[in-house]
């Protein structure tokens, strides 16, 4: 059955009695088989979380008609929601710097089938992963950085994004902050991995920071991008434990291997639609 074409329902609405029964009614109605149901209620925010699997060859019609068949209920509940094809893979772009982990992490995961997604390209501010990244029959866009380059490069970043039909842009430990314009124009789609266990140690050189305060932990955070600097919503985190005879380069080669897992989680809940945004926070179906 893990194989088999499936509908991802997601949604959010105002809490109320009767969410549950009245979209599994929905779906029951036309004979739709729900292979997978997650629900959370927010009682702070008084909001109601859902996603559901249905098989498609459940159904007698198509996205687009479930779609237009689902709206009515959707807007009489004011609900915020999103309909997809396990079938249709997402299209993520990879942004890239010299630190490599991240970036092979991910090919490796993608060649292997353990990622089911396309990439359009990967884009680097260096040359040094061209060869690496086109071995992988992947084409490589390289967009130096400067102080004086920095409003073209984004610009012609943005072109790109749009261009390849961008679902996802993955900053794969890129070296750069983003504008707040390029945040705002993509929102919930740039996906970075941040080496410090947020919200502690913002910014650069995390690592050291965490050094210099003798910390017993240190960890990675996946994240959405927003224009204030590691501050978006916080999709998956990890730490492990160090002790007083740890030192900088110590913590640094224990986090590679923590932020490449953690991405990853990240990147996987996104493709498989199990990541919902409300405010600064997500809900996040495992």
């Amino acid at each position: 059955m893990e194989n088999r074409r499936r509908f991802i329902l997601s949604l959010s609405c105002p809490d109320r009695v009767g969410l549950v029964a009245t979209v599994s009614g929905f779906i029951a109605q036309y004979q739709g088989w729900i292979t997978e149901a997650h629900y959370h209620a927010d009682h702070d925010q008084n909001r109601f979380f859902m996603r559901q699997e249905i098989l498609a060859d459940s159904l007698p019609f198509d996205k687009e008609e479930f779609g237009i068949k689902f709206s009515s209920i959707a807007q009489e509940l004011q609900m915020d929601w999103r309909l997809s094809d396990s079938m249709e893979r997402k299209r993520v772009i990879i942004l890239a710097s010299k630190p490599e982990h991240c970036l092979y992490d991910l090919l490796a995961r993608w060649r292997s089938g353990e990622l089911a997604m396309d990439i359009p390209c990967v884009i680097s501010n260096h040359e040094t992963h061209r060869q690496f990244v086109e071995w992988h029959g992947i084409p490589f866009i390289h967009i130096p950085v400067t102080v004086e380059s920095k409003a073209c490069a984004y610009a012609k970043m943005a072109e790109l994004f749009e261009f390849y039909r961008a679902d996802a842009i993955v900053l794969a430990r890129y070296m750069q902050v983003l504008s707040a314009e390029l945040c705002d124009r993509f929102p919930e789609k740039m996906i970075n991995i941040h080496h410090s266990f947020l919200p502690s140690f913002v910014g650069a050189k995390p690592y050291h920071q965490a050094y210099s305060r003798g910390v017993k932990l240190i960890g990675a955070t996946c994240h959405f991008v927003t224009a204030e600097l590691d501050a978006g919503p916080i999709i998956e985190q990890d730490v492990i434990r160090i002790d007083h005879s740890d030192s900088v380069d110590d913590l640094m080669r224990y986090g590679k291997d923590i932020e490449k897992t953690v991405l990853a989680r990240g990147l996987r809940y996104f493709l498989e639609d199990r990541i919902l945004v409300h405010g600064h926070k997500t809900v996040v179906f495992r």
